[in-house]
């Protein structure tokens, strides 16, 4: 297999980009235009149990690695000459860490990199804010969230000016907070309202850290838990990235939704046209997530966004 670099020549071939999630792995391959060749997601959950054990689970480690070497032969395939692969939150606290980044390596011939907080929160406002709609306000400062299976990134900074960013990264991704206080199906009322506070509370740390924000401006939320949301409330029966790519997600239908998942099991979920297999017993933590950033930061809309991080990472690649 021959080793794919992050570096090299740009000689018109395709690039790609992996992302090593804590609930899903994806691929993204562009060519030398930025014209996607291919996009894949799977949920392989990397990151299960790790909150609880600080290990990968031997299970996990083999579901991704799996899928990696399926996307290799994909990238084979289309003529991939360069690539990145990355790894987060998940791989970041596990003390087996170092295990699955070698089986990565492996399994596509691409070095792993494992990413900070900060780097990933970076990658995905580039991604998000390389191509905003018409009309949507950039002159102020722009506030991108990532809501991650084992982390949520924010970012703030200016659309187009990378020195500007500023990032914090939290331990309240979906996955994170589903083992943590939502094992329940549906979730104890008293055990939301500890994941509601647990949330907010690191989300007012978050904001003192964040510059100043208007209040009253938009989010741009990344990640499988927008996008399923945006799904539900456009009662999609497959996914259909045009609709979903820079739909709105109101407030009041965020917190609607929130009420709606909270108090119906995990298979009454799964039934709902929209939702995605494998994200169904974790879209609470993930909502609840992107509800309260949207109390605490003032934002009454979101702008769902499938462009993200693997976008980052490819025009990186590009430059």
């Amino acid at each position: 297999m021959a080793e794919l670099s992050r570096d090299g020549p740009s000689d018109g071939a395709p690039v790609a980009a992996l992302d090593c999630g804590t609930n899903s792995t994806r691929l993204l391959v562009v060519d030398a235009l930025g014209n996607t060749l291919d996009r894949q997601m799977r949920i392989t959950r990397l990151g299960q149990d790790v909150d609880a054990t600080g290990m990968l689970a031997a299970g996990a480690i083999s579901r991704t690695v799996a899928v990696l070497g399926d996307y290799r032969a994909t990238m084979d395939e289309l003529g991939v000459r360069r690539a990145r692969l990355a790894a987060t939150s998940a791989v970041r606290d596990a003390a087996n860490g170092e295990r699955f980044l070698a089986a990565a390596r492996a399994a596509t011939g691409v070095q792993p990199e494992l990413l900070s907080g900060d780097e990933e929160g970076r990658l995905s406002f580039a991604g998000a804010t390389a191509a905003l709609p018409p009309g949507f306000p950039t002159a102020g400062t722009v506030l991108v969230i990532d809501i991650g299976g084992g982390s949520t990134e924010l970012a703030a900074g200016k659309a187009g000016v990378p020195g500007s960013v500023q990032v914090v990264s939290l331990d309240i991704g979906c996955v994170r907070v589903s083992e943590r206080f939502l094992t329940d199906d549906p979730p104890a009322p008293s055990r939301l309202e500890e994941a509601r506070l647990e949330v907010v509370r690191q989300l007012e740390t978050a904001r003192a850290e964040l510059p100043p924000l208007e209040p009253g401006g938009p989010v741009i939320g990344l990640a499988g838990t927008v996008s399923t949301l945006a799904a539900l409330e456009l009662s999609l029966d497959h996914y259909d990235r045009d609709s979903l790519h820079h739909s709105r997600l109101e407030a009041s239908s965020v917190h609607r939704w929130l009420d709606v998942l909270a108090t119906e099991p995990a298979d009454a979920r799964l039934a709902r046209p929209g939702m995605v297999e494998g994200r169904q017993d974790v879209i609470v933590g993930g909502v609840l997530v992107l509800a309260e950033v949207m109390v605490v930061f003032d934002r009454p809309w979101c702008l769902v966004s499938e462009d993200d991080i693997l976008d980052g990472l490819v025009l990186s690649l590009r430059w």
